[in-house]
């Protein structure tokens, strides 16, 4: 499995615009196959800081994912969102196992 954790930023003022449009990928990128969890989370304490989490079956899966129609929708809609700062990494996982 993949896992990819990071962060994006945007402008504070854009967060209503952003919110249907990360939506859309959200629940686009949790269809596809291969997708075992996708989702975006606001830092409480940095307005603007959007956590990124995703779970991916392997690699193929996540190739097919960055190959999607609704990827480049999402990268479209970047600059007119502001977002500029983007930090994500992918890590290699073993099944999970309870903390």
């Amino acid at each position: 499995m993949l896992l990819i954790v990071g962060t994006i930023r945007l402008p504070s003022e854009n967060l209503d615009a952003a919110r249907p449009v990360m939506k859309r990928m959200a629940d686009a990128s949790r269809l596809e196959d291969g997708c075992i969890e996708y989702g975006y989370a606001e830092d409480v304490f940095d307005r603007g800081l959007i956590h990124v989490k995703e779970l991916w079956r392997d690699q193929d899966a996540l190739d097919r994912h960055v190959a999607a129609p609704h990827l480049t929708e999402w990268r479209a809609a970047w600059p007119g969102l502001g977002i500029g700062d983007r930090n994500l990494r992918v890590y290699d996982v073993q099944e999970p196992r309870p903390v």
